[in-house]
This record gives C-alpha cells, sequence and structure tokens, in this order.
C-alpha cells in the first residue's frame, strides 16, 4: 500500500483550496530517463493527472534538464553533483509514456527552478495563469525550488503529493512538510483528478 503523505502533513496542510482550470497550468518537471527508477513509481498518478488537466483545457508544460556545456552553464550543481545530465543524451529523453501532444509546452532548463533563465514567467502571464499545479522529480530540489520560486512570483502552488519522488521518503515528507506550512496547497491526485473531472 503506498504511503499516506496527506495524513503524515496534515498538521502544517491547513490552507485549502482548489485550481481554476483557466487561470492554472501543469508542470511535468524532469521526467527523464535519467531518473526512470525514482520516476517510475509516480509514473501512473501523473498520467492520471496529465489526462485530467487536458481534459478541462489545462495546459501541460513538460521540462527537460540538461547541460550544453558544463564549463559554461554546470555552475554551482556541477560543483555540488559533479555527474550532470547531457543536453540531447538518451538520460535527457522524457520518459517514453509520457508523448507530449503538439498543444504540450516542453522548456528546457539547467538550473533547480523552472523559472531560472526560461522565460516560463513571462509565458505564464502572457496568457493569465497565476497559478500552478508542479509534478515530476525530484521532490526536494526542482519541483521545491519551482514552487519557492513560483509563489514569491505570486503564483498559487498545487504540489501533488504522490506525483512527485525523490530519493526516500524522509526527504519526500521533509519537503511536503516545508510546501505546506508556507508555499503550497498539497493534494493528492486522486483527490486533483476527481476535482477536475467535476469541472468536465
Amino acid at each position: 500500500m503506498p504511503p499516506d503523505y496527506l495524513s503524515e502533513i496534515e498538521q502544517y496542510n491547513i490552507r485549502q483550496a482548489w485550481p481554476k482550470p483557466d487561470r492554472c497550468a501543469l508542470l511535468v518537471i524532469d521526467m527523464q530517463q535519467y531518473f526512470l527508477s525514482i520516476a517510475t513509481p509516480i509514473l501512473g498518478n501523473i498520467l492520471s493527472v496529465i489526462e485530467a488537466c487536458r481534459s478541462v483545457g489545462i495546459r501541460t508544460i513538460f521540462t527537460r534538464h540538461g547541460h550544453k556545456d558544463v564549463s559554461k552553464n554546470g555552475g554551482m550543481l556541477a560543483a555540488w553533483w559533479g555527474d550532470l545530465i547531457e543536453y540531447g543524451s538518451k538520460d535527457w529523453e522524457l520518459i517514453n509514456a509520457l508523448k507530449p501532444s503538439n498543444a504540450d509546452g516542453i522548456i528546457d532548463k539547467n538550473r533547480y527552478s523552472v523559472f531560472h533563465g526560461t522565460g516560463l514567467d513571462e509565458s505564464l502571464k502572457s496568457r493569465k495563469i497565476d497559478e500552478l499545479i508542479i509534478t515530476g522529480v525530484m521532490t526536494n530540489c526542482c519541483c521545491e525550488t519551482t514552487a519557492r520560486d513560483a509563489f514569491v512570483r505570486d503564483y498559487r502552488v498545487f504540489f501533488v503529493s504522490d506525483t512527485t519522488a525523490t530519493a526516500n521518503d524522509e526527504l519526500h515528507i521533509a519537503s511536503l512538510k516545508n510546501l505546506a506550512f508556507g508555499f503550497a496547497h498539497i493534494v493528492s491526485s486522486k483527490q486533483l483528478c476527481r476535482f477536475l473531472s467535476d469541472k468536465e
């Protein structure tokens, strides 16, 4: 039986809200071959959320993390991790099951935050989007950093507890607690899909 993340964080997850489809976008962060072992357990839930979002017109944006020239754009990530994803490599490719459509966006990035140097903020604001649903990997790195960055840019953030994953549950739950406390509404994939199905 999968962990009940919402019960683990309930004392912090006290602010209730639900996305407004006409003002919302779905981010699917770094679901790439490099992270396949971490991403596989949440893949089914992510596919369900993608389908539910598409059914009510919420735009899906996929991200790919990668570095074309580590000496030029590796920065502190290269110093910290050493091993980085090479842009254009097999590891850099999205997991096959995701199959982005022509209507979906794809953003390439080289830092934890999807906002860093990508033009995402300007693109969202031009579409009058001020809410984000966050899914993907890793919970405590790119997903959490993006959620915090979105919050300080005045986006309402929905962070889906069982569609993000990281190295272990301790780190995952720690991020969910921090985000619930100060940055995001934490929901499960089942709750989100049920809510969106009522909007069809």
